[in-house]
């Protein structure tokens, strides 16, 4: 019985805490703050950082960051066909950079041109 609810507790708190990755993003840009386009990927497979896992990465001024705040997995699966791993996609950002992470406070992935040739790896956000 003990296990039972040792069970019950433990994906209580797993969902809790997996639900809780993009609650301190806004969902709408900070008008006093700047906002950011940026290019945002898989930090291991696209971008070079190191790491054990795949995790989103921005890469802003030619520098890529892990970005807290958001999961990688929030947008689509990161192995289809324009998911993180695959593609480096471009993001309306707002946040800082603190040790050496983006500590995102707003997060709007563009969409993609699908105007622009085919291959292109040209991104177009919604204005």
């Amino acid at each position: 019985m003990k296990a039972a609810y040792l069970l019950l507790a433990t994906v209580c708190f797993a969902t809790t805490v997996s639900a809780q990755v993009a609650s301190t993003l806004k969902a709408k840009p900070d008008s006093t703050q700047k906002l950011l386009v940026v290019e945002a990927s898989c930090g291991e497979c696209n971008f070079g950082l190191p790491g054990n896992d795949c995790d989103l990465a921005i890469r802003m001024n030619k520098k890529a960051y892990y970005v807290d705040g958001v999961g990688i997995k929030e947008y689509g699966h990161p192995h289809d066909k324009n998911g993180f791993c695959v593609a480096v996609r471009k993001a309306e950002v707002q946040g800082e950079v603190v040790d050496g992470r983006f500590k995102a406070t707003y997060f709007h992935l563009l969409d993609i041109d699908t105007k622009g040739a085919k291959g292109s790896k040209e991104f177009k956000g919604k204005k």
